[in-house]
């Protein structure tokens, strides 16, 4: 009888990794920082490809970026914002997640 409480206990404290993300905070932003490094076209180019921002919206962020030195360009669960985390920071950009 003990096993059988021990087991359903144990079942209880088991979570998924998705489970624990969810739980501690479902939205997650990712944060792109100035730099002294990419050149304004490298930026726009990279926030089109991979965030589908227009070109307009891109630039818009390319100057907030330089002016206020950075910008949020994703907010999503923390799962979908590394993977881009992860993207972006193979192109060369300056990015975290908040």
């Amino acid at each position: 009888m003990n096993i059988h409480c021990t087991d359903t206990q144990t079942q209880e404290e088991t979570f998924t990794l998705e489970e624990v993300l969810v739980g501690l905070k479902s939205s997650h932003r990712l944060i792109l920082w100035n730099d002294e490094v990419n050149t304004f076209d490298h930026v726009i180019y990279c926030l089109v490809k991979y965030l589908d921002y227009t070109e307009v919206q891109a630039e818009k962020i390319a100057w907030t970026v330089h002016s206020k030195g950075k910008c949020a360009i994703l907010e999503g669960s923390f799962i979908e914002v590394e993977i881009y985390r992860k993207i972006l920071q193979q192109e060369g950009l300056t990015v975290s997640i908040d």
